[in-house]
C-alpha cells in the first residue's frame, strides 16, 4: 500500500470544509445525509467540527464491485422529511458522479431549502455526469484509493491515512 494523503493532511482538510460549513450556515439547522458506507468516518470527524444544530440521515449507496463501477447506482434508506430544510450530503469519493448525481434528483424531489454536497475527495476525470461539490476536500487523479472509510470489497477502511491499492 502506498500511504497517499497523511491522517494529519486529512484532519486539516476536514476542518477546513467545517469552516467552510459553519460560516454558510452559521446558527441555522442543517441535515447531514451520510452516504454509507464510506463517508461515515468523514462525517464523524465532520459533524463533531459543526456549530449549529445538527441532524444527521444515512443512506446506503453503491454501484461498485472490486475496483470498477457498475454503472447502477443501488440506494437503501432514503430519508424522509427533507422538506425546507438545509441539507448537506456528505459524500467519501465522487468518482463518475452517477451514483450522486442519482441521490441528488432524489433528495430534491423532497423540497430542501438547500442542497449542498460536501465531499472528502474527488476525481474529476473520471466524470461521466456533472455534480457539483460545495464543499471538496482533495482532487486528485485517477487512482483507486482506500482507508479513512474507503474500501476495496470491504477492507481498508480503518486505516487513519488514505493510500492508493496498487494491483
Amino acid at each position: 500500500m502506498i500511504p497517499f494523503l497523511s491522517s494529519s493532511d486529512i484532519a486539516d482538510t476536514v476542518s477546513d470544509i467545517a469552516k467552510e460549513i459553519n460560516n454558510d450556515f452559521g446558527a441555522n439547522p442543517i441535515t447531514l445525509v451520510c452516504i454509507l458506507k464510506g463517508s461515515f468516518i468523514f462525517c464523524a470527524d465532520l459533524i463533531r467540527l459543526l456549530t449549529g444544530p445538527v441532524k444527521i440521515e444515512f443512506m446506503s449507496v453503491s454501484s461498485y464491485e472490486g475496483t470498477s463501477s457498475t454503472g447502477t447506482p443501488i440506494i437503501h434508506n432514503i430519508p424522509s422529511s427533507l422538506n425546507g430544510k438545509n441539507v448537506i450530503v456528505v459524500e467519501d469519493i465522487v468518482d463518475t458522479g452517477i451514483c450522486l448525481n442519482y441521490v441528488l434528483e432524489l433528495l430534491m424531489l423532497q423540497g430542501p431549502a438547500s442542497l449542498k454536497v460536501a465531499a472528502l475527495v474527488s476525481k474529476p476525470s473520471r466524470r461521466v455526469k456533472h455534480v457539483t461539490i460545495d464543499y471538496c476536500g482533495f482532487e486528485i487523479e485517477d487512482k483507486f484509493i482506500v482507508g479513512y472509510g474507503l474500501d476495496y470489497n470491504q477492507l481498508y477502511r480503518n486505516l487513519p491515512y488514505i493510500g492508493v491499492l496498487e494491483n
